[in-house]
């Protein structure tokens, strides 16, 4: 396994938007969202040497962003401390913008895809949002393409019930 060519500086560049927004959709929280951010790519510059080829570091980058996500919403931090709001500014604009449109959404759709249970709401936010095949989210997710096909049909599924008295 060869080392990545690409300097950390131009990885972070290219994704650090869609890391960004992983770290959104999986927490809800700004703040949660800029400290997941920096954990990711600190453990990039960690575990560089072990990654090899553009594709495998967007499916590590993905990978990882979702597992700290996890961690996070399980940690005795975000059970049992409330926070006070800080000031804090994005890592860059374009994420910014796509969390206050989340934000501000007033879409049942997107309130109805938030309250998906994590393993059905992934899948979605993958297939949707970063426009990922289901192959390369069955990599990312090390599931069996089935598995995230089954996933992604339950899901819809679970949306058209719950969005169904809203629809025209």
């Amino acid at each position: 396994m060869g080392a990545l060519e690409l300097k950390t500086e131009e990885i972070i560049d290219k994704y650090a938007d869609m890391v960004y927004r992983i770290a959104i959709n999986q927490t809800g929280s700004r703040e949660e969202a800029q400290d997941i951010f920096q954990e990711v790519f600190l453990r990039l510059v960690r575990c560089r040497d072990r990654i090899s080829g553009e594709e495998h570091v967007k499916a590590w980058l993905i990978r990882v962003t979702i597992n700290c996500a996890k961690k996070y919403q399980a940690s005795f931090w975000k059970k049992k401390v409330s926070l006070e709001e800080t000031a804090k500014e994005g890592p860059d604009k374009k994420a910014e913008h796509f969390y206050e449109a989340v934000e501000n959404a007033d879409s049942s759709v997107l309130q109805a895809v938030k309250e998906l249970p994590e393993k059905y709401g992934s899948v979605v936010y993958l297939f949707y949002y970063e426009e990922m095949s289901i192959a390369q989210i069955g990599r990312i997710l090390g599931e069996k393409e089935a598995t995230v096909k089954s996933r992604l049909y339950r899901a819809r599924s679970i949306l058209k019930i719950r969005l169904k008295g809203e629809l025209p």
